[in-house]
């Protein structure tokens, strides 16, 4: 039995070629989030770097800050100034928000800008709308997020 497609090869073989968009804008949640909100991160394992400018997170990974929430099987956390400063999440990687929710083999979040670039079969899922792309930025401050490479689209019913 072959193996099952990523979510994203799935819903592109699913498209129509006239649904296929070079790039494209959607709102991801309508979110304003608190990107200064703490910041709470649960995992299996926990190795910190000496010095602590860098910690990593494994197996079961969630992260918080507010109604924002990222999991993944690996998360990569930076520190500036005893600051979360930036987090790589890789390996089955979903970031919610409310009903919104995209799927990726990698994140990185940089708390400061406010943003989340997602890449590797990303697959953003709005109730009974999806997009699917090669790589997404999520601006956090304004809640939409960019598609960006051979982006395809099912637009559900209002």
């Amino acid at each position: 039995m072959p193996a099952p497609l990523p979510a994203a090869i799935a819903l592109a073989a699913l498209l129509p070629a006239g649904a296929a968009l070079a790039q494209g804008a959607v709102p991801f949640g309508g979110l304003a989030q608190d990107t200064d909100a703490p910041v709470e991160l649960t995992a299996d394992r926990l190795t910190v770097e000496e010095g602590g400018a860098r910690a990593i997170m494994e197996g079961s990974v969630v992260v918080g800050q507010g109604e924002l929430r990222l999991a993944a099987d690996r998360v990569e956390v930076d520190y500036l100034d005893g600051r979360i400063a930036k987090l790589l999440a890789t390996g089955s990687v979903v970031l919610s928000q409310g009903e919104d929710a995209a799927e990726a083999a990698e994140a990185d979040y940089d708390i400061e800008r406010g943003t989340v670039i997602l890449t590797g079969d990303v697959l953003v899922t709005q109730g009974p709308s999806a997009v699917a792309a090669e790589r997404a930025v999520v601006d956090l401050t304004t809640g939409q997020a960019v598609m960006e490479g051979r982006v395809r689209t099912v637009l559900g019913a209002p």
